[in-house]
């Protein structure tokens, strides 16, 4: 290998994993906003826990190619944001991890410590 353009493929693999750490902490906000938008919709009794099924088919419909909202997953952001809403520090920290352990943890701590 050509020990010139080592530098060069470490940049390019730095940025790699920036754009990854982006789009994931972006997924993470999506899926905070979401389950914000429907915990105070449920609380507020204007949705009734079967719209979350329809959302679910509506997102399917109008949005085919997005995946991960299923209803049980969309049910997951609503638990995720009611889990830590309380916690502000910590919500920031959990954009920084995958969704799949995001959901490993808070499915299986019993407390936000």
């Amino acid at each position: 290998m050509d020990h010139r353009f080592t530098e060069i493929i470490q940049l390019i693999k730095q940025s790699r994993t920036n754009a990854i750490k982006a789009v994931n902490a972006e997924l993470i906000n999506l899926y905070w906003k979401i389950g914000e938008y429907i915990s105070k919709k449920i609380a507020q009794s204007e949705w009734g826990d079967s719209v979350v099924t329809e959302l679910a088919n509506f997102i399917k419909t109008k949005e085919p190619e997005a995946k991960g909202f299923s209803d049980k997953n969309i049910w997951r952001m609503k638990q995720f944001y009611e889990t830590y809403k309380d916690f502000p520090k910590l919500s920031t920290l959990l954009r920084e991890i995958s969704w799949s352990h995001n959901l490993a943890i808070f499915s299986r701590c019993k407390s936000a410590e």
